[in-house]
């Protein structure tokens, strides 16, 4: 155990914020967690909800640049580009295509599969500490096929989780009916992958743990940070719109509005949001057994508490353009075609849609590391696709930085200055 001798600002309530205060608290350090939002209410409160230990493929490849165009001409497509910010995205586009190289994609998955394969044995203490144990459900997730040429388009990936030694089980179509009866008969092919999981309601979970943390006499200030204030080298004070707040130490876990911060402690970092929108159908006339993803269409669809969420796509637009409904509208539409019973026409208040900035570096890892400015502010954030995975042992790495011992793991590729 720590003296608490220490002050920590931790810049983000969402899932990854939420999991480094708890953590820092259990090594006995005083918490204020600075967000002009409500807990849990960012990218935390709309991703799919899923725990997979199995996300350690990048998302870059090696035809990335070959796909460009077709973000362009396809705004309703999986991942879509605005026209209006091509010019402001393009540098980040081609850090994201040279990263998809196969020898670079090796070494990403490696630095993935080092934060995630502990992923669910972090999460449970802090499940514990809350007593959240009815939004964690650890059935596994199904990602599904139509034609034996879908499920060769995805082997690159299942070959890099074989090499890391994750485990599924190969489905066929009567095995795919048989675990999910309420599948579209279309489906040929399966994956079971019985070591991931999800929760029922991740804006609730987030909520919880952070309830937890006050609870346990950490703060919540809804605050929104600016700025440092420095003395030399040493951190005096986050500065706030309502004014500074005085701290030993800084977390910068703001997810997709992290640049700013970081580029006031001294590091130019190649952040982008990555819109994701969902669609939560509030009264579905059936629900998934568990998450399954339409491997065809880019969707996962999510048993949760308040309905059936279909979460996914991406879209590059930066943080203030206005949403692209149509985008939400296609995941409603899609849906029947995976889940017949779904298939339907839905009045206005039988769902609601929601859209959220993924965090995203261009080489699909995320930054943890010191700043360059001062060993007291701390880096966090960029978890693109793995948010509400990698967090909690995000948790345990950036604990073991603020007390001063060894990171658990080889934090080389995370680095800030990587770029």
């Amino acid at each position: 155990m720590v003296h608490p001798s220490k002050t920590v600002a931790v810049i983000g309530g969402g899932m990854v914020g939420a999991c480094i205060a708890r953590y820092l608290q259990r090594d006995g350090h005083n918490v204020i967690i600075l967000d002009p939002n409500e807990p849990g209410d960012g990218a935390s409160f709309g991703n799919a909800g899923c725990f997979n230990p199995s996300s350690l493929v990048p998302i870059a490849g090696p035809d990335t640049f070959k796909q460009v165009p077709g973000y362009l001409m396809d705004p309703l497509g999986p991942l879509s580009i605005r026209w209006s910010y091509l010019l402001q995205v393009t540098p980040w586009l081609v850090r994201y295509g040279l990263a998809g190289v196969p020898e670079k994609i090796k070494h990403q998955s490696l630095a993935l599969k080092s934060i995630l394969s502990r992923s669910l044995e972090a999460l449970m203490p802090l499940v514990d500490d809350c007593g959240a144990h009815d939004l964690v459900r650890r059935d596994g997730i199904l990602i599904v096929y139509r034609s034996g040429q879908s499920v060769a388009s995805d082997s690159r990936g299942w070959n890099l989780r074989r090499e890391h030694g994750i485990h599924w089980e190969e489905l066929d179509r009567d095995a795919v009916r048989d675990f999910d009866p309420n599948l579209t008969r279309d489906i040929q092919f399966g994956k079971f992958v019985p070591g991931n999981g999800h929760t029922v309601n991740p804006g609730a979970l987030v909520k919880e743990i952070v309830r937890h943390v006050v609870q346990s006499g950490g703060q919540y200030r809804k605050v929104r940070a600016t700025d440092f204030l420095f003395n030399g080298d040493k951190l005096q004070a986050v500065l706030t719109d309502h004014g500074p707040v005085t701290v030993d130490m800084a977390v910068v876990a703001a997810g997709a509005h992290s640049k700013a911060l970081a580029r006031a402690a001294g590091n130019s970092v190649p952040l982008e949001s990555e819109r994701g929108y969902h669609v939560m159908i509030k009264t579905p006339e059936v629900r998934p057994r568990v998450p399954t993803t339409d491997s065809d269409h880019k969707f996962v669809v999510t048993p949760m508490q308040e309905g059936v969420r279909v979460a996914g796509t991406v879209e590059l637009a930066g943080l203030d353009a206005k949403p692209n409904w149509k985008r939400a509208e296609i995941l409603l539409n899609r849906i029947g075609g995976l889940y017949p019973a779904l298939g339907k026409t839905y009045r206005p208040d039988d769902f609601t849609v929601w859209m959220g900035h993924r965090p995203s570096l261009p080489d699909s890892l995320p930054v943890m590391g010191r700043s360059k400015r001062s060993a007291d502010v701390i880096y966090a954030f960029g978890h693109q696709h793995v948010g509400m995975t990698a967090a909690p042992y995000t948790g345990v790495i950036i604990a073991a930085l603020a007390a001063g011992r060894p990171s658990p793991v080889d934090l080389t590729p995370f680095q800030p200055d990587r770029f």
